[in-house]
């Protein structure tokens, strides 16, 4: 073999795109398999169908008994997709630890929850017979006794005594891996019942009376339930942070009336508030709405990028731009965390999909265990405001705001790049102090033979281009996935008929946890609508604002990071949006301009001590301690956190302005950026900084922010200063003082 074809073939990610197995998750065999295969894939292409007005009868002329018809009436297009990622979040997702071996099972738990069947069973016979009644032409009410009756005791009961028992016998029931667990089969039917009931009941004059006193009693027991459902499928696949918070908003519903000061709410009857929780005022709002179209779309679209293996190809794409640099993996991370971070959904996925094979790459060449894992944390987290997905909270944030999804997209881009921007220029630091060189030549992807394969971009181009051709986000999302199909057949990954039912699958999978943290966001946005906590917290941001309207941005800086410590990233977006984001407008500040603030934040959690859920994947991988690693990263990330403000400052950095006011706001921000990484690792041009240079970069940087004219002068001057304080000063950073420090630990 030729020296030239060995160059071509050499690689280095490998698997970035194999299926993540999380520790407790399922590992079906045999019929199992292919029964949750098949579900999962018919899951994602029900969606898929459903948004593009696809179905059997259209494409065939056959009418086949009992599929949906579409378009389907958004309420129950939004409580099926709520209802099947419920199903297959319950089916994949075990609640606790699995036992070794079947000698650890729980038996005697499993024929328990077999008892728990029979209400289970009856409550979705119940909700079946109510469907055929209402079709029969019963005037179905809230006030009639006997409905009342049937609905209390024959529907919702059952449906209570199933649901509560069958969360809290999961919780010490033990199963095998490979096996179905039996509470687990009575939640998904519990799921069933409290979908059907729904679509049934909303299908009648009573969908109007939620709110009222004359719902019918069963929405409320039927939300009751499906709450608690959709708490316990968040608490498996996304941890118990986002559980504790919609936990403490649900009690706050019923307590607040005895909180002072703005917390202070009035008094409501549990029933009124579950049967608006159930609609498009909470759980079926604008964070189900966004999950059921935007969201698992562009998730079935990066499962078929996956089943091609463009991530192989964006992970060694980024070697071979970025690998020769000083501190090479740590560059590789940046760039490859920036491209997958626009097909993935999440920070600490992100963090798996290439920390796996970046970060020991980083420890070889001498990064520190703790400084691996942050890089890459912090990397991965940039990747949730990379146009044009963003990790779908700009999807969200077009429904909430009702800015084009375009507008929003255009609007991301230079903060999305002074984000990799200040996290490049951090890393490139802390490699010139430690003396690091980038990797050799032969250790790094051809370049050549990845530049053949450049039309692995063509989806995303195409998805880019469709989008600022005005077409929907949908058809551009679809034109984009079917280009993905097309691009695999220039490779060797071709994509047939298994490949793509595959995809479907993997898709299907990939969407639980966002769906239902989306749906269990939905919680807290229907608390705080229905509650009107966060008209009262816009009170007390304009009330701060009288003082300091800087202070009041601090504060929902504050709030913001808080209220998106330990979730994933669109649920975090989403209830600061509900809580911060109407006060920052009401002081004035624009839609577009307080969204991006939140949002902004909202990612930057994910690297916040002390719970910071990309810091602690990362951690997870290099092998250094959680908390350490968080600190670190949050560190690296530093500057970005100076970013928002900008966004309030000068508006250009939103692409608001004139084309000059835009790229003299850039140019400056950049400059700012890379002063205040030098200012805080401590390194400028020739070297080590003094603590007076270092002080005087970061004073320069913060000027140079703020972005007008008379702040621009006066960092310049800043600028000057520090850097004759560093050529005349720092005369004692000798090259013998430079060898010496590479033998210290690393103060990241």
């Amino acid at each position: 073999m030729s020296q030239t074809t060995m160059d071509d073939e050499r690689t280095i990610a490998e698997g970035v795109d194999d299926e993540i197995v999380e520790g407790n998750r399922r590992v079906f065999e045999g019929w199992r398999y292919t029964a949750i295969a098949v579900a999962a894939g018919l899951y994602a292409a029900f969606h898929m169908a459903a948004l593009t007005g696809l179905s059997i009868s259209s494409v065939t002329g056959i009418n086949l008994p009992f599929l949906p018809t579409f378009p389907m009436e958004t309420w129950n297009f939004r409580i099926v997709h709520v209802a099947g990622a419920l199903i297959l979040g319950f089916l994949l997702y075990a609640p606790n630890a699995f036992p070794e071996d079947k000698n650890d099972e729980t038996r005697l738990i499993g024929i328990l929850a077999l008892a728990l069947g029979i209400p289970a069973i009856l409550s979705l016979i119940m909700a079946i017979w109510f469907a055929f009644q209402i079709s029969s032409g019963v005037m179905w009410n809230g006030m009639d006794a006997t409905i009342k009756f049937r609905e209390t005791w024959l529907f919702g009961a059952p449906l209570w005594v199933a649901t509560f028992g069958g969360i809290g016998l999961s919780w010490w029931h033990r199963r095998v891996r490979s096996g179905f667990a039996i509470p687990d089969l009575v939640l998904s039917v519990c799921a069933v019942s409290v979908a059907v009931y729904l679509v049934t009941i909303y299908g009648t004059l009573m969908r109007n009376s939620t709110g009222t006193p004359f719902a019918p009693i069963g929405i409320s027991m039927a939300a009751v339930a499906g709450s608690a459902l959709i708490l316990e499928v968040t608490r498996r696949v996304a941890g118990l942070a986002l559980v504790v918070i919609s936990a403490v908003f649900l009690i706050y519903v019923f307590t607040g009336q005895f909180l002072p000061g703005f917390l202070n709410s009035p008094p409501i009857q549990w029933g009124r508030f579950f049967s608006q929780l159930y609609t498009d005022a909470g759980i079926l709002g604008p964070t189900t709405a966004v999950s059921s179209t935007y969201i698992i779309l562009f998730i079935i679209f990066a499962a078929f990028l996956q089943a091609s293996k463009v991530g192989d190809y964006f992970v060694n794409f980024a070697f071979s731009l970025a690998g020769r640099a000083r501190g090479g993996p740590a560059k590789v991370a940046i760039f490859a965390s920036g491209l997958m971070g626009m097909i993935n959904g999440t920070s600490a996925g992100n963090v798996v999909a290439t920390g796996s094979l970046t970060i020991p790459l980083m420890n070889k060449v001498g990064y520190k265990k703790k400084t691996a894992g942050a890089i890459e944390a912090a990397a991965s987290t940039g990747g949730q405001i990379v146009p044009p997905i963003m990790g779908a909270g700009a999807f969200i944030m077009a429904e909430i705001t009702g800015i084009p999804y375009t507008d929003i997209a255009i609007a991301a881009i230079i903060p999305a790049a002074l984000y990799f921007i200040s996290v490049y220029f951090m890393v490139d630091f802390e490699a010139a102090k430690l003396g690091m060189e980038g990797m050799s030549e032969d250790e790094i992807p051809s370049t050549r033979a990845l530049m053949k394969k450049i039309f692995l971009f063509i989806p995303i181009i195409i998805l880019i281009v469709a989008l600022f051709f005005g077409y929907s986000v949908i058809r551009a999302g679809v034109y984009a996935t079917v280009a993905a199909v097309a691009v695999s057949w220039l490779t060797v990954n071709r994509m047939g008929p298994k490949k793509i039912a595959k995809a479907f699958e993997m898709g299907g999978i990939m969407s639980i946890q966002i769906i239902t943290v989306c749906a269990c966001a939905g919680i807290i946005v229907g608390v705080i609508s229905l509650t009107g906590v966060g008209a009262r917290f816009s009170s007390v941001l304009l009330d701060l604002a009288s003082a300091s309207q800087f202070l009041a941005l601090f504060f929902a800086m504050c709030i913001s990071i808080l209220l998106g410590m330990g979730m994933p990233t669109t649920a975090a977006y989403a209830v600061a949006a509900s809580v911060v984001a109407p006060g920052l407008v009401q002081l004035g500040i624009g839609p577009l301009t307080a969204h991006f603030f939140v949002f902004y934040f909202a990612v930057l959690s994910a690297i916040t001590p002390p719970v910071a859920l990309a810091s602690y994947a990362a951690a997870g991988i290099s092998g250094a301690n959680p908390m350490e690693t968080s600190v670190a990263s949050f560190k690296i990330g530093i500057a970005a956190f100076i970013v928002p403000f900008m966004f309030f400052y000068n508006g250009a950095i939103l692409m608001d302005g004139t084309w000059f006011e835009i790229i003299r706001a850039a140019i400056t921000s950049i400059v700012g950026v890379y002063l205040l990484s030098a200012g805080v690792q401590g390194w400028f041009l020739l070297g080590r900084a003094s603590n007076v240079t270092r002080a005087f970069l970061v004073l320069a940087a913060l000027f140079l922010i703020e972005g007008g004219v008379l702040s621009d002068l006066v960092g310049l001057a800043l600028v000057a200063a520090g850097y004759a304080m560093h050529r005349f000063r720092d005369v004692d950073i000798t090259a013998s003082k430079l060898l010496s420090d590479q033998d210290k630990p690393s103060t990241i």
